[in-house]
């Protein structure tokens, strides 16, 4: 979560500090949070030419094939032009999106909306008996009865800190045995990751502030310098003066362009970084009573609202979109599956999401005929894993194919693990789920995303999750990185999958993803994370590869 700042920080003291050089990032490949969803929205200076960047993704990269286009995307245009060209979809795949809110209204997805065909809308009725009252879309675990929404929530950290310091802080562990010191011991190791977080979250917040003053600064210099109102590359690359403060101005400025770095993206974070002070890790702050659930009460599931848009559904409706924007209609973005129906579930906050929504989440999404669940989520706890566990493996029998973000924060699943996770505390493990690391289009060194987490046992396969362009809100279009995006990917694709072919099941479909996937695995690539060593590319993940369209249908042709 601290690499976004990290990166801006880098650039300007780049800029500030030395001369300007080809910086090794790509423009803003590093995700903010929440842990495992939150997209990052690259973007150029004020008017610069997008040349002037670091790097360029080229269009639908992640679309495109190493073979015929030069890129190692997942060849999906190839698949569509060579394989499957005058063939219709079998049938329709019901796709649950378990995110943080859709827009219903997208020009590209309002057609592919999951429709819930027993439900009345707006009659106040639970007509077709399924416990939620005008769930025509899907269902939202994260609103309350009164029509309010649960926006801004706390990390798990902070919750598991606030509920411990009440029973645990100053106590004398000598006088504490049996569960009540194990309970302390954890208790110690929370409060030490939550003062970490905190510590390390303050002192990005004043380098921020910091760094936003002196762009302020510098960049009202630049203006009085060269009597315009408007900055651009070329214009501050032509400066020549004797001025040392304007050499310093110009220098930061192409240091943070070549980094793909605007003020605007520095008053975000600042946005972010204050916000993560003031909700995420502030342990007075609790929204939950919005829900007016028992949040003791984990087995309660009958809560909620009908509205799965919710206050800010930018990253479920680009979720949606990569997975199942409409294809061909001429306008935007084209989905990865045909025939795709999106059901919105929404229990994913500005913040971490809660172990009894998410569990309620995936039964939701079984019990309303879901054939594959998205899920771009993530975090570092999870206090009611039983309860989580019990619903993935409802989802499992039920054979639904679970698909999940591996997360941003550059590290190893084997040691920083990620929850929801496919090992249930017996040490079974969920057989329809599919685990996605994020690669990226730039050269073969770079193949893995700088931001993304990695395991060679705990990740399946990488995807392209780097300025992936997708549906959001109000009718738009914008490029979001992440193995969130990475994730809608490989669910895109199993949706193709079983929509051509309706005979396979779920083990079906992730043994054809995972066996076809493109291999690359003795390909020495810089492994994520903040260390820059480079591994073998097949070290990240079990399979070593990246998903292959072109390969998975061949192979399902065959099978068939």
């Amino acid at each position: 979560m601290r690499r976004f700042s990290m990166l801006l920080a880098g650039a300007f003291a780049l800029g500030a500090c030395a001369p300007a050089r080809t910086p090794v990032a790509g423009p803003a490949d590093v995700p903010p949070p929440p842990r495992a969803a939150e997209p990052v929205e690259p973007a150029e200076p004020e008017g610069a030419d997008p040349a002037d960047a670091a790097s360029t993704a080229p269009e639908h990269w992640w679309l495109l094939d190493a073979g015929t286009d030069g890129v190692r995307g997942t060849s999906v245009e190839r698949a569509y032009r060579e394989l499957l060209a005058g063939k219709r979809p079998a049938r329709q795949v019901v796709v649950a999106v378990i995110d943080g809110g859709i827009d219903l209204d997208h020009q590209d997805l309002d057609d592919n909306l999951w429709v819930n065909e027993d439900e009345v809308a707006g009659n106040g009725k639970d007509d077709d008996g399924n416990g939620y009252i005008d769930d025509v879309h899907g269902w939202n675990f994260i609103g309350g009865p009164d029509g309010r929404q649960v926006d801004h929530d706390t990390y798990e950290v902070t919750r598991l800190y606030a509920r411990y310091r009440e029973r645990y802080e100053g106590a004398d562990p000598d006088t504490l045995t049996g569960a009540a010191r194990a309970e302390y011991e954890r208790f110690r190791k929370v409060e030490e990751a939550y003062q970490t977080e905190r510590q390390e979250t303050t002192q990005m917040l004043q380098q921020v502030r910091a760094m936003d003053a002196a762009v302020d600064r510098f960049t009202a210099l630049l203006r009085q310098h060269l009597g315009v109102d408007s900055l651009t590359v070329e214009r501050v690359r032509a400066i020549r003066s004797p001025r040392r403060d304007v050499q310093q101005a110009r220098q930061v400025y192409l240091q943070l362009a070549a980094n793909g770095v605007t003020p605007a993206m520095i008053d975000e974070e600042l946005e972010r970084l204050d916000g993560l002070m003031q909700y995420g890790l502030n342990p007075s702050f609790d929204p939950r009573p919005i829900v007016g659930d028992d949040y003791t009460d984990a087995s309660e599931r009958r809560y909620g609202n009908a509205d799965v848009e919710g206050p800010d559904p930018f990253h479920g409706t680009h979720v949606a979109g990569i997975i199942g924007a409409e294809r061909g209609n001429g306008i935007g973005v084209d989905g990865i599956a045909p025939a795709v129906r999106i059901m919105a579930v929404r229990a994913v906050p500005d913040g971490d999401e809660r172990d009894k929504d998410v569990a309620n989440a995936i039964r939701y999404a079984v019990d309303n005929g879901a054939d594959i669940i998205n899920m771009s989520f993530g975090k570092p706890f999870s206090p009611r894993k039983d309860v989580v566990d019990a619903a993935v493996r409802y989802a499992d029998e039920h054979g639904v194919l679970m698909i999940h973000a591996a997360g941003n924060d550059g590290a190893d699943l084997g040691a920083e693990p990620s929850f929801p996770s496919r090992v249930y505390e017996d040490g079974d493990t969920a057989r329809n789920w599919i685990e996605v690391g994020a690669s990226s289009w730039q050269d073969a060194d770079h193949l893995a995303a700088p931001f993304s987490n990695y395991g060679d046992h705990e990740v399946d396969v990488f995807a392209p999750g780097v300025a992936i362009v997708s549906t959001i809100p109000d009718d738009g279009y914008g490029p979001a990185s992440g193995t969130s995006m990475a994730a809608p990917v490989v669910t895109g694709l199993a949706a193709l999958l079983m929509a051509y072919y309706p005979d396979l099941d779920a083990a079906d479909v992730k043994r054809i993803i995972l066996e076809s996937a493109t291999r690359y695995a003795e390909q020495p690539v810089v492994r994520p994370g903040e260390d820059g060593g480079q591994v073998p590319f097949g070290r990240l993940s079990a399979t070593g590869g990246i998903v292959n369209a072109y390969a998975a249908i061949r192979m399902a042709e065959g099978m068939r």
